[in-house]
């Protein structure tokens, strides 16, 4: 068999319907639009099974804890009468330690269920450990496929520290250097192997998360007598906003405003070798949360399941510093010591709590599990190492890739909103550009409306911008 780039790329269609057990021309409506809800419950498990599933492997059920000590900082630094009061899901209780046991666990189920000998997921970290944690528990074998080096074989000490993760539940790693090879590689091990692809952006992997944001509505209304007001929640590539917010509106919280909030990597490119190790977060930043939300389709699947813009009522930004900061401020007046992932959206709600009315509700929708690898002192020293300057001052001075800034004080913790319009419309005219000489039709035009969560007459506006033709002016 032909192994070369290009021919192992041509296979790749017929490679995934095997590895996933999905034909993705069943959802196909037209070259923009497909059966998104059909594709989601393709997977052909009911609302109860999916809790269940959870449950056999001891997934879920994490606990709700308020940031009490943290709220009454936020208070002594706002207007009088505000000063949101914070809560946070701690995920680090599942069984590799974050919220990625939840779409791990109902895809490895879904792999055994099938008859597949093994998985194979390509993660930096957090995920491949749950995977290879729930394959371990179903008895299954675990391929994890890392991009972990620069090309002088420099690794970064979080995912490093994940490697290990991944090993002690039995995995096989496979540790690559930054580049386009990932995907290549994963085609070639599903094809060889034959085992399941555990995609973070198969149906099961999604539905998984549901639960999470099922959960924290349900918890939150258990608590108070009323669902949250807001859901604050790190997006990189839109499966945790997805699942999420899908979760929440199945237990009956429409109201509930959905932010996610990204560590500010804006000026450095994720596939540059040279950039690989000048950034110190791995996931939860702008490197994949703006690419994914005006491209969801850029995965290793046809059609991705993980649709942050279908669902976000807001997008922020924070600084590598604040986010080090947070991490120190929920040791020490909590004594809770997490890692980063989930104190990204942890310092976006400081910020956000100051907006917010004293009796109204944030919850911090995740934590994940901390280690030497991924712990403050660690991730700075590397960024010296590398030639960042690490200091103490304005956050707003950081550059990433050339400094990292950490506050002196809460009230310096400062979020940036992206701008969702512009992000909307770069997401139409990305379509537009791919499907270049097609004519959109109506059916297309609600299909944009609802993945960009705007209105069919947004998008018509949009196109005409554009100056795309539709079926309807044709």
């Amino acid at each position: 068999m032909d192994n070369s780039y290009p021919a192992v790329m041509s296979r790749k269609k017929d490679i995934l319907k095997k590895a996933t057990g999905i034909d993705y021309d069943k959802f196909e409506i037209s070259p923009i639009a497909f059966d998104y809800e059909g594709l989601m419950n393709s997977c052909e498990y009911s609302w109860e099974d999916v809790q269940g599933i959870l449950e056999e492997t001891g997934v879920g059920k994490t606990a709700l804890v308020e940031l009490k000590n943290v709220t009454e900082l936020v208070r002594s630094i706002s207007l009088p009468g505000r000063g949101g009061r914070i809560f946070v899901k701690d995920e680090a209780a599942n069984p590799s330690g974050s919220f990625k046991d939840r779409r791990a666990a109902l895809s490895v189920f879904h792999a055994k269920r099938l008859g597949y000998k093994g998985v194979v997921a390509a993660s930096s970290g957090n995920y491949g450990a749950a995977v290879a944690s729930q394959a371990a528990k179903r008895g299954l074998k675990a391929i994890i496929l890392q991009e972990v080096y620069d090309s002088r074989k420099v690794g970064q000490p979080e995912i490093l520290e994940k490697t290990r993760a991944c090993e002690a539940y039995g995995a096989e790693v496979w540790q690559l250097t930054v580049g386009p090879e990932l995907f290549y590689i994963m085609l070639r091990v599903l094809e060889e192997t034959g085992f399941f692809s555990a995609s973070l952006y198969v149906p099961t992997s999604v539905r998984g998360i549901e639960t999470l944001g099922h959960e924290l509505a349900q918890q939150v209304f258990q608590k108070e007598g009323r669902f949250p007001d807001m859901a604050i929640i790190t997006h990189a590539g839109g499966g945790n906003v997805t699942g999420t917010a899908r979760g929440l509106k199945k237990a009956g919280s429409h109201n509930t405003v959905v932010v996610g909030v990204s560590v500010d990597l804006q000026g450095l490119h994720m596939a540059s070798d040279i950039d690989f190790n000048r950034k110190s977060f791995t996931t939860g930043h702008t490197g994949f949360g703006i690419p994914f939300l005006t491209w969801p389709d850029r995965t290793d699947v046809p059609r991705n399941c993980a649709r942050g813009l279908r669902y976000l009522d807001r997008y922020l930004s924070v600084t590598q510093g604040e986010v080090f900061y947070t991490t120190e401020l929920l040791a020490k007046l909590e004594g809770i010591e997490r890692g980063p992932a989930g104190n990204t959206s942890l310092a976006g709600a400081i910020s956000l709590a100051r907006e917010l009315d004293r009796d109204q509700i944030l919850v911090v929708q995740e934590t994940e599990y901390t280690a030497a690898g991924k712990l403050p002192s660690s991730q700075l020293t590397f960024a010296r190492e590398n030639g960042i300057e690490v200091r103490r001052g304005n956050p707003k001075e950081n550059v990433p890739g050339k400094a990292i800034v950490i506050p002196e004080r809460v009230d310096q913790i400062e979020i940036e909103d992206i701008d969702m319009e512009k992000i909307r419309h770069s997401y139409i005219e990305r379509a537009m550009k791919i499907t270049e000489g097609y004519v959109p039709t109506r059916e297309d035009l609600q299909f944009l409306a609802e993945d960009s969560k705007s209105s069919i007459d947004y998008v018509r506006e949009t196109m005409k911008a554009l100056k795309v033709k539709t079926a309807e002016l044709v």
